[in-house]
């Protein structure tokens, strides 16, 4: 690799430092060990045999610095020491043949220690150099240090027969001790390099004490890792300076983070100081507008995120991103109620950490979470007071999404029959197959999510949206979402805390562990009755479609019978006599309740007081308007009255009349444009046809019988006495419109 040196000066500059490391330390170790080593032993070091062993020692190291461009330098450096080995170890063995064991001990001794220092070296410089440097220095070292054993030992037997077994014994000792520590000694100081360390520790204390009365971001180009890029050894306070710098220069604190990251074996003090810095900006937030800041400030963090930061970095900046919605409303009254999510979740946040198992997140977050909660409060606050001065009608209506019940709260009305016929039939000795069915925008959903609300606690109502559902293509996933759906319903219905099924045997069978799993739900959770609420559920035919299995119906199936406490509750927009003919075949007994239009003193409730201190803005005669137009359809309602209200703020008035109804019907029908066109599109050419004959005053004849007890059971048209008329007359406005030429 020196061919490298001249493009590469870290390479060579860090095999300069492998290689004096290699050649100094033993010395260094010797002269510290010596000392040590005769006053524990009470005998005197060997100091001449050490010093050939460490002559050999510089000799083989000097051997693994050469280039050895020729091959044949190389063999020869090599057969020389071969040759001078084998000559030291013949007069050693032969010179004095009474001596053989005291031979065999030396030889046993210079090959070990040889050996050994060899294999330590090599594994020591191949950590931070190349292997074939490393292989060059072993080679070199081996046989370097093989000379100087076996010369040392050759001159010390031919000083005298008597000292030559105590002589070989104690030498072989020595060296032991000697060699081995002294590898130890190498490998620890080359590889975490102390001698660096040592300077580096005194400097970075510097750096910080300096930061103190100056600019941190001046000294962040100083820190030593900096220009020394493989520091192992802990440096204090760097993370802290990191921190510190940023409020003043944010793009120098970044960039020495990316430094650290990319180009150092520091990402532990990076990740420090992005935590750091995360929870210093999240804590410096003093109002709403800086809640709404922290998503840009912090846009630079990688995602995902340090794990220091857990899950609490994202759930913040998904408050800001909140905050930052209902910043953007456009009346006061909405944006104190658009932030009723952010505190909520932090609401959540604060109860996570404050019985969480991480105590570091809790100090470094919970202070933070609960000043952001008193923030939002406040502000809260201040926009329902903004609110109630203003001359502004509060649009509080939501036509379109389903209602949810944290944000919509009171907005969802009537049903109540509906849930006491859910209830009744739930909990009945043989409870049957529950159909809600319904046409589009009836409040299905809705009716749902507010069903924990409604019924009694033994029963636990588990919503699981079967549109998600269609997106697999595989039983397994399918089994998998519905496993998931299910713990997250149950926290959401009952707060309650299910165990996780076996996902590694999904892979085998995933609906027999599913079957498996609800009976493990059903002995951890006795006396409930779980209500599986399977919303769109004609997405399962696409299931079977493409998994060309029915596996998940004959899960259904055994289900109903065979798991008591289980009840199937099917939400949709048809019957099961409209749908693929293998449906009768695996679910009977079924029982429906369908979904239609509210009564009316439900709607006239939910058109004058929607909300609680909602202000009378509706004359007798505009009510009335809104029922007749809507047939008390609940999403038409909410529609109808959106308008209204808007045309009240922009008119700056307070009260509705029938006329204003009246002339707010375009604006009806084309913000409603979605729901009239996906009914329109839902009827067959020849019912069209029969609904534009209607409307150009036609009286359907005999051959029509079918159209109109089609059009009658998707709720467009009604029999009134002998005639036949639209059930809602908003839906007969938007078809009267449509140009049939």
């Amino acid at each position: 690799m020196q061919a490298e040196f001249h493009r590469n000066h870290r390479l060579r500059r860090y095999a300069n430092q492998a290689w004096w490391l290699s050649a100094v330390v033993p010395v260094l170790a010797v002269l510290l060990i010596a000392p040590a080593y005769s006053l524990i032993s009470t005998e005197s070091f060997n100091w001449l045999n050490s010093s050939l062993i460490l002559i050999g020692w510089l000799f083989g190291i000097l051997l693994g610095r050469r280039d050895f461009v020729s091959r044949r330098r190389l063999v020869v450096a090599i057969c020389c020491l071969i040759i001078t080995f084998i000559i030291l170890l013949i007069v050693n063995i032969f010179a004095l043949d009474w001596l053989d064991v005291a031979g065999g001990v030396a030889f046993g001794v210079a090959f070990g220690v040889a050996f050994g220092v060899a294999v330590g070296v090599a594994f020591g410089v191949a950590v931070g150099v190349a292997v074939g440097v490393a292989f060059g220095v072993a080679v070199g070292v081996a046989f370097g240090v093989a000379v100087g054993v076996a010369f040392g030992v050759a001159f010390g037997v031919t000083v005298g027969v008597t000292v030559g077994v105590a002589f070989g014994v104690a030498v072989g000792v020595a060296f032991g001790v000697a060699v081995g520590v002294a590898v130890g000694v190498a490998f620890i100081l080359g590889v975490l390099r102390v001698y660096f360390w040592l300077l580096e520790l005194p400097w970075m204390l510097l750096l910080f004490i300096f930061s103190r009365y100056g600019s941190p971001a001046f000294w962040l180009r100083y820190l030593p890792p900096l220009w020394d890029e493989i520091i192992i050894l802990p440096l204090p306070f760097m993370a802290k300076l990191i921190i510190d710098a940023y409020p003043e220069n944010p793009a120098a604190a970044l960039n020495t983070i990316n430094s650290l990251t990319n180009s150092t074996n520091q990402q532990k003090v990076a990740a420090q100081a992005m935590t750091g810095i995360a929870a210093d900006t999240l804590s410096r937030c003093q109002a709403t507008s800086d809640i709404v800041a922290i998503a840009d400030q912090l846009s630079w963090l990688p995602s995902p995120p340090p794990t220091e930061l857990g899950t609490v970095l994202p759930k913040l900046l998904e408050i800001s991103q909140s905050v930052r919605a209902s910043q953007s409303a456009t009346s006061a009254y909405r944006q104190q109620e658009l932030l009723n999510a952010p505190i909520r979740l932090l609401q959540e946040l604060g109860s996570s950490l404050a019985y969480g198992k991480n105590p570091n997140l809790a100090v470094s977050f919970g202070n933070t979470a609960q000043r952001w909660l008193n923030i939002l409060e406040t502000a809260q606050q201040t926009l329902k007071e903004q609110a109630k001065r203003s001359q502004e009608i509060p649009s509080v209506y939501i036509a379109g999404p389903a209602l949810d019940p944290e944000s919509a709260k009171n907005r969802f009305k009537g049903r109540r029959d509906i849930f006491r016929e859910i209830e009744t039939l739930a909990l009945s000795a043989q409870p049957p197959v529950l159909l809600l069915y319904g046409g589009r925008r009836t409040g299905k959903t809705s009716s749902l999510r507010y069903l924990p609300r409604k019924v009694g606690a033994e029963l636990v109502p588990l919503l699981i949206d079967l549109q998600g559902a269609a997106i697999t293509t595989t039983l397994r996933g399918l089994a998998q979402y519905l496993a998931e759906a299910i713990i997250e319903a149950a926290r959401k219905s009952r707060n309650l805390q299910l165990p996780y099924p076996n996902t590694d045997k999904f892979a085998q069978d995933p609906f027999l562990e599913l079957q498996d799993w609800f009976r493990q739900i059903e002995r951890r959770i006795p006396g409930k009755h779980f209500l599986l609420c399977l919303d769109e559920f004609e997405r399962l035919s696409e299931v079977v479609a493409t998994t060309g299995s029915r596996v998940p119906l004959n899960f259904l199936r055994h289900v109903l019978q065979h798991r008591n406490q289980w009840i199937l509750l099917f939400s949709g927009s048809h019957t099961f006599d409209e749908l693929e003919p293998y449906w009768s075949d695996y679910l009977i007994n079924t029982r429906s309740l369908r979904l239609t239009y509210l009564q009316e003193a439900e709607a006239c409730e939910l058109i004058k007081k929607p909300i609680e201190s909602f202000p009378q803005i509706y004359q007798p005669d505009a009510v009335d308007e809104i029922t007749t137009l809507t047939r008390c359809q609940p999403y038409l309602v909410q529609l109808t009255c959106s308008v209204i209200v808007d045309q009240l703020n922009r008119d700056r008035r307070k009260l509705a009349t029938a006329e204003d109804v009246e002339r707010s019907i375009p604006l009806i029908l084309e913000r409603g444009g979605m729901y009239f066109q996906e009914l329109w599109t839902s009827i067959s050419n020849s019912d069209r046809d029969l609904l534009q004959r209607l409307i150009e005053g036609e009286t359907p004849n005999p051959k029509d019988k079918a159209a109109l007890r089609r059009l009658i059971k998707k709720e467009v048209l009604e029999k009134i006495e002998d005639t036949y008329q639209f059930q809602v007359p908003l839906v007969q406005k938007f078809i009267e419109q449509i140009d049939f030429s």
